[in-house]
């Protein structure tokens, strides 16, 4: 049934709607790393503490979280694209409420409204991919997800190296007598109108047509998808897959017949805890702060985190061109494997360095094995847990549980980023980066169990045949 799908396949149609989908996760990357570069106009503007810089950083995070819950609920009741929709204009009015806030709270709220939107891009856009693609190469297509969150990182990344390089600092004034890092939120504005544009030019999931009745309209859409033959044949699919178990979506269908949590959904929940704990977004909300701590200027850390962002694209590609043949599975475990090895030889570098004048110092050869390693842990969290983990919450779930499963582990991947983020200023500041990396080591060890004991693959299955 998928190879057949597969050849009669609308592509130009199927390139189209993926690449549109697939904006929410560059404004998804964008939105969370704009925050990285901005650290010391915010500390300038609002004279925040340690403390208060780690919430201010973090203040997306809260909303993430509630944006993932209420977007898998809310896609069930009025459309996957309907909520992206959504998700673009919260884009444009958090950017220009950021980059304008005059105090820590509006700041702190305009960052939370963001958070909204980077929610609900993060789950609906992988499920959307899921529902209008080939079971053969579904893996491949939902992981263009990935390489766009890596992709809007490093254009934020881009944007605020060139912001502040052309004024001199983060800090100088730039346009209108602004400065720079109130521009770094504002040029979010241009991404963020495009993604509102383009959804107009993309169509309903058929899934979620059929979920509310309306099988003559998913019918259209799965013949210019797939063509009439297969279409014909996906309707009855997806038709006998809900009246299994037909009734209108709700959190109670995530329990089993003796009221307990179904495995599928904690296998949904370890994964996307596990994704936050191993440190990744360590990386790059604190990069340039993490890199100027051992030596660097601010604009050598701004271009190491350009470096950090393309390597990790480069690692996506190769989960492009091997998940739907590899598998899920495999590439996680080798994730896992890698990152535990990596940042353990992160911890030994940052226990060996020095305090000279209040700063962190390294030797020159261990300055440089850190720095290796740094960029082998973000080659090996692109090329598995990145993209993986995304793919996967958007396959895993069986039809009728999957608008509830995905708000579920998206509000609960969102929770640990918040905890993870804003713990590490006073983390690293109290018992020290090599035991806060030693953390991240441990987590990234135990994931490899998790895997091996939760996860089921699912490469090349329909969703209609998925099972929780």
């Amino acid at each position: 049934m998928a190879s057949r799908g597969t050849e009669q396949a609308n592509n130009g149609f199927i390139a189209l709607i993926v690449a549109v989908a697939t904006i929410g996760g560059f404004m998804f990357g964008y939105d969370s790393g704009v925050i990285n570069g901005t650290q010391d106009g915010l500390r300038a503007a609002f004279n925040l503490s340690d403390l208060s810089l780690g919430v201010a950083v973090a203040a997306l995070l809260p909303g993430c979280a509630v944006g993932a819950f209420l977007a898998g609920r809310l896609a069930d009741l009025f459309g996957r694209r309907a909520v992206m929709m959504t998700s673009a204009l919260i884009f444009v009015a958090s950017a220009i409420l950021a980059g304008a806030a005059s105090s820590e709270v509006l700041f702190i709220a305009a960052r939370f409204v963001a958070g909204l939107a980077v929610g609900a891009a993060s789950v609906i856009s992988p499920v959307y991919i899921s529902e209008v693609t080939p079971a053969a190469i579904r893996g491949r297509l939902s992981s263009v997800q990935q390489v766009m969150i890596i992709a809007g990182l490093t254009g934020a990344f881009l944007s605020n190296y060139w912001l502040a390089a052309t004024a001199g600092a983060s800090t100088e004034p730039f346009w209108l007598g602004y400065p720079a890092w109130r521009w770094m939120f504002w040029m979010q504005v241009i991404p963020a109108g495009i993604y509102f544009l383009a959804l107009l030019l993309i169509p309903e999931s058929p899934r979620y047509l059929m979920l509310k009745g309306r099988d003559a309209e998913a019918g259209t859409v799965l013949t210019k998808l797939f063509g009439n033959a297969y279409a014909t044949e996906k309707v009855r699919e997806i038709r006998e897959s809900f009246a299994a178990d037909h009734h209108r979506p709700k959190f109670s269908d995530l329990l089993d017949s003796s009221g307990r949590v179904r495995k599928i959904v904690w296998a949904g929940i370890g994964l996307a805890v596990f994704q936050q704990l191993v440190g990744i977004n360590i990386v790059f909300y604190y990069g340039s702060v993490l890199w100027q701590s051992v030596g660097f200027s601010e604009n050598d850390a701004l271009l190491i985190n350009i470096l950090s962002g393309s390597l990790s694209i480069a690692a996506c590609l190769f989960t492009i061109v091997t998940i739907d043949r590899i598998g899920r599975k495999p590439l996680l475990l080798v994730g896992s494997a890698g990152m535990a090895v990596t940042l353990a030889v992160m911890a030994w570098c940052f226990a060996t360095a020095t305090f000279v004048d209040g700063k962190l110092h390294m030797a020159d050869g261990v300055g440089t094995v850190a720095l290796v390693a740094a960029n082998l842990y973000v080659i090996f969290f692109n090329v598995s847990w990145g993209p993986v983990m995304w793919v996967m919450l958007g396959e895993m779930f069986p039809n009728q549980i999957r608008g509830s499963g995905l708000a579920v582990s998206g509000f609960a991947q969102w929770i640990a980023n918040f905890a993870i983020s804003v713990s590490f200023p006073a983390l690293a500041s109290g018992v020290g980066l090599p035991i806060t990396y030693g953390f991240y080591a441990a987590s990234a060890l135990i994931s490899f169990f998790f895997v091996k004991a939760m996860i089921n693959e699912t490469k090349g299955r329909e969703l209609e045949a998925m099972e929780g």
